[in-house]
């Protein structure tokens, strides 16, 4: 079997792995990502009806694309997409974000209506390994997230 190389670089301007997230309401959830979690627009595509099709945002070099979605849209690449608040607040992944201040976005998402589900906590995970402050947090469409802020590298990492 041959294994499959990463030796080709990415689209320019786009990291390896971007999540998609389906909302029930993709503009406010947009909106609400500015506010509570500082992304940016990159670009909103319109649906024929109004909705939106497909969007990008950013945070630094990260990138997440956000569309509706609910049970009375059309299947897109074989699947009818929902957010988790819409689909019985089952979560099958957790977006995981880096950023500078920890304590400052954790509040700043706070008072923009985000429900901590895991308070600031520093997490050591000893001397050989990293040490990360970071609190989890659910959006309104109920997709979980998690931020942390890199307290110390472990031994011969190259920012240690």
């Amino acid at each position: 079997m041959k294994t499959l190389g990463f030796a080709k670089p990415t689209p320019p301007g786009w990291p390896r792995l971007s999540p998609a997230l389906y909302c029930d309401n993709a503009r406010e959830a947009i909106a609400w990502y500015q506010k509570a979690f500082s992304f940016t627009v990159e670009i909103i595509v319109d649906a024929a009806d109004g909705s939106v099709e497909h969007s990008e945002l950013r945070y630094g070099e990260a990138l997440i694309m956000v569309s509706e979605g609910s049970a009375t849209r059309e299947a897109r690449f074989g699947v009818v997409g929902r957010a988790p608040k819409a689909a019985g607040g089952v979560n099958t992944q957790t977006l995981f974000l880096y950023v500078d201040d920890v304590d400052a976005h954790c509040a700043q998402a706070r008072a923009a209506g985000a429900h901590v589900t895991y308070e600031l906590t520093n997490n050591d995970y000893g001397a050989d390994y990293w040490s990360d402050r970071s609190y989890g947090c659910v959006d309104p469409d109920g997709h979980l997230w998690w931020f942390s802020q890199r307290l110390r590298n472990p031994p011969g990492h190259p920012a240690a």
